[in-house]
């Protein structure tokens, strides 16, 4: 699979821009997918703040991720426009049967595929060699543009999971 979604993200927002990524329980079947894009694209267009647009912009990752972004270099996003993309992410979880706020479940790249892992397993899956310091892991507290251009993507060992496994690097 090409993991490089840095050239899916939009080039005209601020490294600064707020981010928010939503892991799906499960694979996002193809149907689902094309369900949901106009929503997403409705959303961005839409979101505002306070009456006043924001610049948004939201997308779909390997079937599984919704990647909000807010470029607050013309809006600030409030409180209330925050509420309505969680809105928007709850919507989507009852339209499609599926948990979008599960932050206990890792996901990890494992022989080309995105695997799930409950965080309670990590260090089972450590010790039997399922995870390893090399393994790719999606960071999913990244917040910013930038976070998510450079930390979003990497190796366990980089990662903070890092601090609660016994790695050897």
């Amino acid at each position: 699979m090409n993991w490089n979604y840095q050239e899916l993200l939009p080039d005209n927002f601020a490294p600064s821009s707020r981010v928010w990524v939503y892991q799906c329980s499960r694979l996002f079947f193809f149907q689902e997918a094309l369900e949901m894009e106009p929503m997403l694209i409705d959303f961005a267009e839409n979101w505002k703040s306070h009456g006043t647009p924001v610049k948004g912009y939201a997308n779909l990752f390997f079937g599984r991720f919704i990647v909000l972004m807010a470029d607050e270099t013309a809006t600030g996003v409030s409180g209330c426009s925050t509420d309505s993309s969680v809105r928007l992410i709850k919507t989507i979880e009852q339209m499609f049967n599926v948990q979008m706020f599960d932050r206990q479940m890792l996901a990890f790249v494992i022989r080309d595929k995105i695997e799930l892992l409950p965080l309670s397993q990590l260090q089972y899956a450590f010790n039997n060699q399922f995870i390893q310091p090399d393994t790719l892991y999606f960071n999913n507290l990244v917040q910013t543009k930038e976070e998510l251009e450079n930390n979003w993507l990497i190796p366990v060992q980089q990662s903070w999971l890092a601090k609660r496994l016994p790695l050897n690097t």
